[in-house]
C-alpha cells in the first residue's frame, strides 16, 4: 500500500480490541492441541474431536508481573526510528498479546525457598512495564512474582544459575577396524586412559592456540580455555575402520571390527554440558478457556501435571546431575584418574559404544549368525536415540553460551541471556573468525528462526517492556535493540552496540550505575538485560494506521466434485465447529463465499432475516457486489453463519459443474478485506480450471517427461505463468495471508497454486486421496489449530548480526520487497524462516558474534509489539572447535532447504549428489584437518555430525526426490519444507517406527510413555507384528500376514488383516492394547501439534510398498542400504584425500 508510511508501532489504547483486563497476555491457547481422547470412530468423530484441543495453561501460582511507570513522555534521542523500513513502504498492523491484571503477592510453591525483592539505590528511578508476553506460559524457576513497586526487582532471575560441572567427561572415538583380512584379534573393550591425555599427533596439531603454554600435558593443542563450549580435549569423532582399501561398494564386506590397541589415539572432545536445575518444583497448570483469562493462583503445596503432561518430571536437584541415556545430558564429571567409559549422548544424539561391532563367517564374535557374509552388526551403526524424560537447558553459564540439546529432544530452557534454541538456532554454535576457515570447514553459516515458536508449558513466559512514549532504547547507528551483550561504560553514561560497535549515550531517564562487576545494578531486574527474548509495546511511530482486526474469510469449492466426494460438507462442518475458536474480541470479523464457475458471495448483515447470495459470474474480471456487509463483526452474525454453514452442502447438493475458479476467487475475497487486512481460508477440490489463474493437467506430460529420463519434468515443479504470483504479491502489500486446504483425489498444480500460500505467509494443507470419513477429522483439527496458535499479522521482521558477517539470504514462506526485510501478512508458532550470512571481516579470537530478530507484528486483538531475539555466540579460529559446536539438526534442516529449493529448477539425480557432495565435503575437511593420525582405512565421523550420513541418505530417498512419486505430491513436499521447523526436519525424512502388538508388554509409569523406536529397516519387521510409523503429518499402520487374530481383534475388531478396513478410524475396542494404541496416537500428536492421517498398509496390499519405501536403511530401488552409502562416503573421502 504504497500511499501509507512505514511500518510502525503504538502504545496500547482503550478501543483497540484488548480482552477484558486479567486475560492472559497471548488470548492464545498455547498449548500443544490435542490431549487422549477415547475413540475416534467415524460416528463419534463431532463429539471427540473437539476434546483433542485442550491447551496448555500456566500454573496456578505463577503469576503476571506487575507494571511500573514508564520513562516518561520525554522521547528518547534515536529510540523511536522504525527499523524495517523507509517511509512510504506498506501499513502494519497487529501483535497476539493483551494486558494481564496482576495477582496478590503469594507463597511460593513447596519446596522453593521464599525470596524477597532485592532493592537497590536509585528507587525514584522510572522503569518500563513488564508483564508476560504472548506465548505459552509455565511454571517459573521460582517463586510467584509480586505486586512491585516502581524499580523493584522486575526481571531478575527468579532462581539460582543451574550448576556447571568444571569438566565433563571425555567420549572415547567409535572405531570399526580389522587387521588382515581372515584375521581375527583380540575383541575386548578398549581402555582409555586418563582425562589428561593429549592428542600430539602431527596430523591433529593443525594450529596453534594461545593456550599452549605450561605443561603440555595439560591442555590439548587446538583447546582454548576449558567451558562448556570449549571443553579441555581434543575432538571427538566416531572411528569406522575397514582394511587398507576401499572395500567393494556392496553389503557385507567391510571387514571385522575389533578393540583398538594400546596406542590408540586419546579421547575426543567431551560432551557439552547442560545444567540441570536446583529446584525440583513442577507444578500443574492450570485450565483455562482458550481465549479467557489465564489467573496464576498461588499453590501452597507441589502438585502434579495433568495426565497429558505427566511425562515432563521435575527437575533433579543440583546435587548431581542426571546421567540417564537422554538425549543432550552429558554423564557426571569425574575425576581425572578414572578410566572413561563409553559415555551418553552429546548434544542430543547418540554416542555409540567403543568399538563398532562386525561379524564374519567363522567368527566366535558372529553369535547366532553362522553363515553368510561379513557385515557390521546393525545395532553398533549411528542411530537416533529417544528419550521420554526432559532435561533442563540453561542458555549461559558463567557468562559463556551452552551447546543447545537436539531440536527433537524434550527438553525446558532457563534463558539466562541468551535466546531458548527454539526460537534461534544455529547452525554453529562458535563462530568462524574468517570466511577462509568457514570455506574450509564445509559447513554452513545459518540461522533458524522461529520467533512464535511453542514452548514447553514448565518455561518462563517471555516478558513484556513497556517503555512508554518514548519506545525502546535502541543503537542510535545500527537500530539494534537494548539487549543483554550491550555493554555499559562511563559509570552508566553509555553503551556500546554489541552488534556494530557503536558507543551511544544512555537517556537520562534509563540511566543506572554500575556495580563492582561492571554490569548496571539493575541488570537482573530489567528482562531486556538479562533475557534473550523479550518483548517491547510498540509507540505509535512504528505504525501508520490502526491496527488491523483480526478477519477470517472462508472460500468453499462447491463443484460437482467437491460435492460428491463429501468436501463440501467436510469444509462446512470443521468451519462451523472452528467459529467458538475464533478471537473473543468484538474487532473479530468474519466472511464467506462458495464458488465453482462463478463465485458466491453471502451478505450477513443480522439486519436480514437470512443470508442473502449474490453472485459474480465474471471470473476475468472479478468485483465485489458490495462495498461493506462481506464481512461483518462476528458477535453480530453469528446464528446467519452457523445456518449458513449448514444448509450449503443441501444447497449445492445436485451442482453439475466440474469448474473450479479458484483464481477468480481469491481475487474477490481479497477485494472484500483488502481495506483491512486478514486470514483467506480456501477449501479446494479440483483443478483451477476457469476464470483468472486458470490452469491445464500438467500431469500428463509430467509422466511422459519421466519416462523419458527426467529431462524436464523439474520444470512442472516451477508455477505455469505469473498470475498468481503477481497475485500474490499484491495479497501480501495489503496484509492478506492465504491459507489453502487441498481436500483432493486428483492432480491440482500445487507447484502454481501453492505459490499464493508462500509468498503470504500462508500454508498448504494436502489430504490427498481424499476421505470423507478418514480425513474429515483432521480437516477439523488442521482449521481449528491454524486459528487458534500463536500467531500475530501485519508483521515485518528484520535480523541482524555482528560486524564482521552480513546478511546473505531468506528462506522461508514470505514476502521480501527490500534486501534487508521480510514481509508477512502472518506468521505463526509453525513457520520457521532460514537465514544464511556471509563474512565481510575477521572476528577476534574469543570475541563473541551476536544475532538478533526483530519482529514487528499486530495481536489477534489489535496491539503492536515487538519481539526481539538475541542469541551471541564465541568465535574460534581452531577448525576443530567448529566441529565441536556443530548443530546436527540445524545442520540437516539447512540440507533440506537447500534440496527444496533445488528440485524445482535441477533435475533430481544431480540433487541427490548435491546433498551426499555436501556430506562428504564437511566429513572429509574434519578427516583431513582435525581426526587424530590414523589408517586411510578408517571413516571417522565427528561426534556431532555422527548421524549426518544417515539424515542424508534418508533425504536421498525422500519423496522430494525420489523418481517415482506424483507431481503434485513432490511440490507439497517443497512446500512443506519451505518452512519447516529443525524438530520437524529430521522426522520428515527418518520417521520413527514403534512396534504396536506389544504395548501391553511396555511397564508404564508415567501415563504415556512411547514404546522405543526401531530403526528403519525390514530387519526389525516381523510378519506376526504390527507396527506404527510416523513423520509428523502422516502415519501408517502396518500389519504383518501373520499376525494373531487375538491381536487383529483388539486394535481393529477385526479377526483376519484382510477384513481391516481400507478406510480406517482409530477406535477404542475397550482392552487394554487398544486403550494404550489411543494413548500413544494421541500423545503423538500433542507432540507435533498435528492430527495424523491414519492409513493401514496391509501384506501384499498396493500400499505396502509405500511402507517399505520407508524403510531407507533397506537397499532398494530407491538407493542404496545405510551400510552402502557409508562405504560411498568412505570411497568418496578417500578420493579427496589422495
Amino acid at each position: 500500500m504504497s500511499s501509507q508510511g512505514p511500518p510502525g508501532e503504538r502504545s496500547p489504547v482503550p478501543g483497540t480490541g484488548y480482552p477484558p483486563a486479567g486475560n492472559n497476555s497471548t488470548g492464545y491457547n498455547t498449548q500443544r492441541p490435542f490431549t487422549p481422547m477415547p475413540t475416534d470412530s467415524a460416528g463419534s468423530l463431532a463429539g471427540n474431536m473437539q476434546n483433542l484441543h485442550i491447551g496448555r495453561p500456566p500454573p496456578p501460582w505463577a503469576g503476571a508481573q506487575a507494571p511500573r511507570p514508564g520513562p516518561g513522555p520525554q522521547a528518547m534521542q534515536n529510540s523511536v526510528l522504525s527499523p524495517f523500513t523507509p517511509a512510504g513502504s506498506r501499513p502494519m498492523g497487529m501483535p497476539f498479546s493483551a494486558p494481564v491484571r496482576a495477582p496478590q503477592p503469594a507463597a511460593p510453591p513447596s519446596g522453593m525457598p521464599a525470596t524477597a525483592p532485592p532493592s537497590f539505590s536509585n528507587a525514584a528511578r522510572p522503569g518500563p512495564v513488564i508483564r508476560p508476553a504472548p506465548g505459552p506460559a509455565g511454571p517459573p524457576y521460582g517463586g510467584p512474582p509480586p505486586n512491585l513497586a516502581p524499580n523493584s526487582n522486575m526481571g531478575r532471575p527468579i532462581s539460582a544459575p543451574f550448576p556447571q560441572p568444571a569438566n565433563a567427561s571425555l567420549r572415547p572415538p567409535v572405531v570399526l577396524q580389522s587387521s588382515a583380512p581372515g584375521q581375527l584379534q583380540d575383541g575386548l573393550r578398549p581402555h582409555f586412559g586418563p582425562a589428561r591425555n593429549v592428542n600430539t599427533s602431527a596430523e591433529a596439531n593443525n594450529g596453534s592456540s594461545s593456550f599452549n603454554q605450561g605443561t603440555p600435558a595439560t591442555r590439548h593443542p587446538f583447546s582454548q580455555a576449558p567451558n562448556s563450549m570449549n571443553p579441555p580435549v581434543g575432538p571427538s569423532s566416531v572411528h569406522i575402520r575397514s582394511s587398507g582399501s576401499v572395500p567393494p561398494f556392496s553389503a557385507g564386506t567391510i571387514p571385522i571390527a575389533q578393540a583398538p590397541p594400546s596406542g590408540l589415539p586419546p579421547p575426543p572432545f567431551p560432551s557439552a554440558s547442560f545444567s540441570q536445575s536446583s529446584s525440583p518444583h513442577s507444578v500443574p497448570p492450570s485450565a483455562s478457556s482458550l481465549y479467557g483469562t489465564q489467573t496464576w493462583r498461588p499453590s501452597s503445596q507441589q502438585t502434579n501435571y495433568p495426565e497429558s503432561y505427566a511425562n515432563v518430571l521435575p527437575p533433579p536437584p543440583a546435587t548431581g546431575i542426571q546421567t540417564t541415556g537422554m538425549f543432550g545430558v552429558p554423564p557426571p564429571p569425574r575425576a581425572l584418574s578414572q578410566t572413561i567409559p563409553p559415555v551418553p549422548p552429546s548434544m542430543g544424539h547418540p554416542s555409540g559404544p567403543g568399538v563398532l561391532g562386525m561379524t564374519q563367517p567363522g567368527s566366535p564374535a558372529t553369535g547366532s549368525q553362522t553363515s553368510g557374509t561379513s557385515r557390521i552388526d546393525p545395532n553398533q551403526i549411528p542411530r537416533p536415540l529417544a528419550t521420554s524424560t526432559s532435561l533442563i537447558f540453561e542458555t549461559r553459564t558463567n557468562n559463556q553460551a551452552n551447546l543447545p540439546p537436539s531440536a527433537t529432544s524434550d527438553f525446558i530452557v532457563k534463558d539466562t541471556g541468551n535466546c531458548s534454541p527454539r526460537y534461534m538456532r544455529c547452525t554453529l554454535n562458535q563462530i568462524p573468525c574468517s570466511g577462509d576457515l568457514l570455506s574450509t570447514s564445509g559447513m554452513p553459516l545459518a540461522l533458524m528462526v522461529q520467533p512464535f515458536a511453542l514452548p514447553h508449558p514448565s518455561e518462563e513466559p517471555i516478558q513484556v517492556v513497556d517503555f512508554g512514549e518514548s519506545g525502546p532504547v535502541r543503537c542510535s547507528r545500527c537500530k539494534g535493540y537494548i539487549n543483554p551483550f550491550m555493554r555499559f561504560i562511563d559509570q552508566g553514561r553509555r553503551f556500546v552496540c554489541n552488534l556494530c560497535g557503536f558507543s551511544n549515550e544512555t537517556p537520562r531517564e534509563y540511566h543506572c550505575n554500575l556495580g563492582p562487576d561492571g554490569r548496571r545494578r539493575d541488570a537482573d531486574e530489567r528482562p531486556e538485560l538479562c533475557r534473550g527474548t523479550v518483548e517491547f509495546v510498540a509507540t505509535k511511530e512504528y505504525m501508520v494506521r490502526d491496527p488491523m482486526p483480526a478477519v477470517f474469510f472462508f472460500l468453499i469449492d462447491v463443484s460437482m466434485n467437491a460435492i460428491k466426494t463429501g468436501a463440501t460438507a467436510a469444509a462446512c462442518s470443521a468451519i462451523n465447529r472452528t467459529i467458538p475458536d475464533l478471537p473473543e474480541s468484538p474487532q473479530t470479523r468474519v466472511g464467506l463465499a462458495t464458488f465453482d464457475s462463478t463465485i458466491h458471495f453471502y451478505n450477513l448483515n443480522r439486519a436480514l432475516q437470512q443470508p442473502s447470495m449474490l453472485v459474480v459470474p465474471d471470473v476475468q474480471d472479478v468485483y465485489t457486489p458490495l462495498e461493506t456487509e462481506l464481512i461483518v463483526p462476528l458477535h453480530e452474525c453469528r446464528p446467519h453463519l452457523e445456518q449458513l454453514l449448514e444448509s450449503i452442502p443441501t444447497m449445492f447438493q445436485n451442482n453439475k459443474i466440474p469448474e473450479s475458479a479458484f483464481g477468480a476467487a481469491i481475487k474477490g475475497a481479497f477485494l472484500a478485506v483488502k481495506t483491512t487486512g486478514g486470514k483467506l481460508l480456501v477449501f479446494q477440490s479440483v483443478l483451477p480450471s476457469i476464470g483468472i489463474g486458470a490452469l491445464s493437467a500438467r500431469e500428463a506430460e509430467g509422466r511422459a517427461n519421466i519416462s523419458a529420463g527426467e529431462k524436464e519434468v523439474h520444470k512442472l515443479l516451477q508455477p505455469a505463468d505469473k498470475t498468481l504470483k503477481t497475485m500474490a504479491i499484491e495479497f501480501a502489500e495489503f496484509q492478506v495471508c492465504v491459507d489453502l486446504f487441498l481436500t483432493t483425489q486428483s492432480y491440482v498444480d500445487i507447484a502454481s497454486i501453492s505459490v499464493v500460500p508462500r509468498t503470504t505467509g500462508g500454508q498448504v494443507y494436502y489430504y490427498y486421496p481424499f476421505s470423507a470419513i478418514a480425513d474429515s477429522a483432521k480437516l477439523y483439527n488442521d482449521l481449528r489449530w491454524n486459528v487458534t496458535r500463536p500467531q500475530g499479522f501485519e508483521a515485518v521482521m528484520r535480523v541482524r548480526c555482528s560486524q564482521g558477517l552480513q546478511v546473505q539470504d531468506y528462506s522461508g514462506n514470505f514476502c521480501k520487497r527490500i534486501p534487508t526485510d521480510v514481509d508477512l501478512a502472518a506468521i505463526d508458532c509453525d513457520k520457521t524462516i532460514m537465514i544464511t550470512f556471509k563474512h565481510d571481516d575477521k572476528f577476534q579470537e574469543n570475541s563473541e558474534c551476536s544475532f538478533q530478530c526483530a519482529v514487528l507484528y499486530t495481536t489477534v486483538f489489535g496491539q503492536r509489539r515487538i519481539r526481539v531475539t538475541t542469541l551471541s555466540l564465541p568465535c574460534t579460529s581452531v577448525l576443530s572447535n567448529l566441529f565441536r559446536g556443530a548443530d546436527l539438526d540445524a545442520q540437516f534442516t539447512y540440507f533440506l532447504k537447500q534440496a527444496g529449493n533445488e528440485i524445482s529448477t535441477t533435475p533430481l539425480a544431480q540433487v541427490r549428489e548435491q546433498m551426499t557432495g555436501l556430506c562428504v565435503g564437511i566429513l572429509h575437511t574434519y578427516r583431513k584437518f582435525c581426526a587424530t593420525a590414523s589408517s586411510s582405512g578408517q571413516l571417522i565421523l565427528p561426534e556431532a555430525l555422527k548421524l549426518l550420513p544417515l539424515y542424508t541418505l534418508a533425504l536421498t530417498k525422500s519423496i522430494g526426490l525420489r523418481p517415482d512419486v506424483r507431481i503434485d505430491d513432490r511440490s507439497y513436499w517443497i512446500t512443506r519444507v519451505a518452512s519447516i521447523s529443525g524438530s520437524l526436519a529430521v522426522p520428515l525424512v527418518y520417521p520413527r517406527m514403534f512396534a504396536i502388538h506389544n504395548l501391553t508388554l511396555k511397564d508404564t509409569v508415567t501415563s504415556v510413555v512411547l514404546p522405543s523406536s526401531l530403526p528403519l529397516s525390514s530387519e526389525h519387521i516381523d510378519n506376526n507384528g504390527v507396527f506404527l510409523l510416523e513423520n509428523g503429518e502422516d502415519a501408517l499402520i502396518y500389519a504383518g500376514k501373520a499376525v494373531s487374530a487375538d491381536v487383529l481383534q483388539q486394535l481393529f475388531g477385526v479377526s483376519s488383516v484382510d477384513d481391516i478396513s481400507d478406510q480406517f478410524v482409530l477406535q477404542d475396542y475397550g482392552n487394554e492394547l487398544s486403550r494404550k494404541l489411543n494413548e500413544v496416537i494421541n500423545e503423538i500428536r500433542r507432540q507435533r501439534c498435528s492430527y495424523l492421517r491414519l492409513r493401514v498398509c496391509k501384506r501384499a496390499d498396493p500400499a505396502e510398498f509405500q511402507f517399505f519405501s520407508i524403510m531407507v536403511e533397506d537397499k532398494n530401488a530407491l538407493g542404496t542400504s545405510y551400510v552402502e552409502y557409508l562405504v560411498h562416503v568412505h570411497r568418496q573421502i578417500q578420493n579427496k584425500m589422495t
